[in-house]
């Protein structure tokens, strides 16, 4: 069973903002920095992406898989493994956009689990970095632009 990893920030910008950022999975290699490359395979009836393959780096934890995203709006978005690689088993999380006054509170949830044996302590910290890096890039991704 995958633990899940859970963080927040406050991001200077509007949801529709945040959320441009978030769909636009190309660039996910300028700032998300595990993310070597991201394919939009299918995009859904609003143009969204609805199937994008990941090449993820991130230490002890390298893959190739594909992911399936739903989207509410620009409230919200989730996905979880709809083909899975040599390592990842499960992957599941999240962004969740509240208003803040101007701002905008970004939430990532995150869950992996592998087909791997891996140290709990090991793992916690992989995706440690991950959440760290999906918040951090994507605030300064989003307040640079």
């Amino acid at each position: 069973m995958a633990d899940r990893t859970t963080s927040s920030i406050t991001i200077d910008a509007d949801r529709t903002r945040v959320m441009t950022v978030v769909a636009d999975f190309p660039a996910y290699p300028e700032w998300a920095g595990q993310v070597k490359s991201a394919e939009v395979l299918t995009t859904n009836g609003e143009g969204r992406p609805q199937t994008v393959r990941f090449v993820l780096d991130a230490g002890v934890i390298s893959d190739t898989y594909t992911l399936g995203y739903e989207w509410s709006d620009d409230q919200s978005v989730s996905w979880q493994v709809v083909e899975s690689g040599t390592m990842v088993r499960e992957l599941k999380g999240s962004y969740t956009l509240a208003d803040r006054g101007g701002a905008t509170e970004v939430t990532y949830e995150l869950a992996v689990d592998l087909k791997v044996p891996m140290i709990g302590m090991i793992k916690r910290k992989a995706e440690k970095v991950i959440v760290d890096t999906a918040l951090k890039g994507l605030k300064k991704r989003v307040e640079g632009r």
